[in-house]
């Protein structure tokens, strides 16, 4: 049972009496024992929940062992960029430093920090030189993420830091649900939205992916295997701040809020220390 600031959540260890961690970690290394039980368990939300504050929550996988993010994945982004469109999926990572819950504060550490509303992937099975067409059945469930960029950072040459741009404390926010496959009607084809300050910046869907979240889960797959947890940031659509001319940049008394289709919903405050 959801309400857009509240949870009733169950908490999974005591439900099935042990059978499974109450580590997400341990629960994602058992995910298919776990969707198994899942799916006819009998729990009652409303009898046996615990009402949590959607602040209390954090990311779904909070300490992954592989952690991908995709650059310049949506053609309109590649052209705001004036970048040409990749033949393979640009590859870094955001550190786990990084990881926040959905709706919190967001510590602004330079004028230049920049939003990136993304679908974010979770894997559930060890993956291995996995074809695109089998992809989905290695995939736990999807996520709201924000790749949250001090593009001051990110752009210092000549080798550029994209990770360390990428990976202050909080610009990594995830949630505020995982969503199975299974629950969307086209999880190909999901609507994707930030506002800031209630006005619309980013507005796409994921159909317009250049690397599809089968693609990806095949070409990552065929140098390194996906485990368990492992998290993917699929890249980000057209309408971010440093692009736009003038530029624009967060600051504080900012609030960003970040939907999904099916999902979920973000929602960080920019502060400053």
């Amino acid at each position: 049972m959801i309400s857009p600031d509240t949870a009733w959540l169950v908490d999974v260890a005591e439900a099935s009496r042990g059978q499974f961690s109450p580590d997400p970690r341990g629960l994602y290394d058992a995910w298919d024992e776990f969707a198994g039980w899942a799916a006819s368990a009998p729990i009652d939300f409303a009898a046996d929940g615990v009402p949590v504050l959607a602040e209390e929550l954090g990311p779904p996988s909070p300490d992954p062992r592989q952690i991908f993010a995709i650059g310049l994945n949506y053609r309109d982004h590649a052209d705001e960029s004036g970048m040409a469109y990749p033949d393979s999926p640009p590859t870094f990572t955001k550190w786990v430093g990084s990881f926040a819950g959905p709706v919190g504060d967001l510590v602004l550490p330079a004028a230049t920090v920049d939003w990136e509303a993304e679908l974010v992937v979770v894997i559930g099975r060890r993956a291995a030189r996995v074809p695109a067409a089998d992809a989905w059945s290695y995939v736990a469930g999807l996520t709201v993420g924000q790749d949250y960029s001090e593009r001051a950072l990110q752009l210092t040459g000549p080798a550029p830091q994209f990770s360390l741009g990428k990976s202050f404390p909080g610009f990594a926010p995830q949630g505020p649900w995982l969503v199975t496959p299974d629950e969307l009607a086209d999880p190909d084809n999901l609507a994707i939205e930030c506002r800031i300050n209630g006005e619309t910046m980013q507005k796409s869907t994921t159909n317009r992916q250049i690397f599809s979240v089968p693609s990806l889960v095949e070409r990552l797959s065929s140098v390194v295997p996906l485990t368990p947890g492992d998290v993917i940031f699929t890249g980000t659509p057209a309408g971010v701040g440093g692009t736009r001319k003038p530029a624009r940049f967060l600051k504080a008394g900012d609030v960003v809020e970040t939907t999904i289709e099916g999902i979920g919903a973000l929602r960080q405050v920019c502060v400053t220390d």
